[in-house]
């Protein structure tokens, strides 16, 4: 398999064991996050040392090390994006799959699989009409303070859901216009959304507009922006403006 081949092989794969993991019942709640991150993060990782032996790897639920550094390509993954949703039965929920190369995310795949679905950065054809009333994806419980108020600025409208993955991967399918996220994240939340993003047409930057650089030491990408490129200037414009 090519790089995104594997990479929509695997998180496909990883989701099925989820998927299985919570139809048996066995677990619930914060015991069902665990043991599926768990497993899904031991078959992931134990398929790119396979396939991919030579490359670095950066995961969410393995002990980091500084051998990644000196690789070219480094995959990030989060085995479970969204580990309260997974163990509450939602579907807003996802695992990513992404590549990076000398920093950049390159391609990636992600996984909804309450959907039944996985979308890879080969692109989706042409993005869906906009809303005349732009929709912004926020945080279930906790709101970002800028993305409340670039919705006010621009008369938005905002849109609680789930995980990181499946917010970015709403506004791919046309479901929304804008996420912004200013909370904080580390690289593995947004590697591969960011990738699917990026191949589908869509704008990706900090949300000071500088590019998201990975396979870094410190981990921490606080923020994200993943918008229709027809309303990325006036995102960037609200944002700095709060900032002023």
């Amino acid at each position: 398999m090519d790089d995104l081949a594997l990479a929509r092989h695997l998180a496909a794969e990883a989701g099925r064991i989820l998927m299985d993991l919570r139809a048996a019942g066995t677990h619930e709640g914060k015991a069902l996050g665990g043991e599926g991150d768990a497993r899904a993060n031991a078959f992931l990782m134990a398929q790119i040392a396979q396939h991919r032996p030579d490359d670095g790897v950066l995961s969410e639920e393995t002990a980091d090390t500084p051998a990644r550094l000196g690789k070219s390509r480094v995959w990030i993954i989060d085995p479970l994006d969204g580990t309260r949703e997974y163990g509450e039965g939602r579907a807003d929920w996802a695992v990513h799959v992404g590549l990076a190369i000398d920093g950049k995310a390159v391609l990636g795949a992600v996984a909804l699989p309450g959907e039944d679905l996985v979308l890879d950065s080969g692109g989706v054809g042409v993005l869906p009409a906009m809303s005349t009333v732009p929709r912004l994806l926020v945080s279930r419980s906790r709101p970002a303070h800028e993305a409340v108020e670039v919705a006010r600025a621009i008369g938005g409208e905002l849109l609680p859901m789930g995980s990181a993955g499946a917010k970015a991967m709403a506004v791919v399918r046309g479901q929304a216009e804008i996420y912004l996220h200013s909370g904080g994240q580390y690289e593995w939340d947004n590697c591969a959304p960011v990738a699917v993003a990026a191949g589908a047409g869509l704008h990706v930057s900090r949300i000071d507009g500088a590019p998201l650089v990975y396979n870094n030491a410190d981990t921490w990408l606080p923020d994200v922006l993943i918008c229709r490129p027809e309303w990325a200037d006036r995102v960037l414009e609200e944002v700095a403006r709060i900032g002023d």
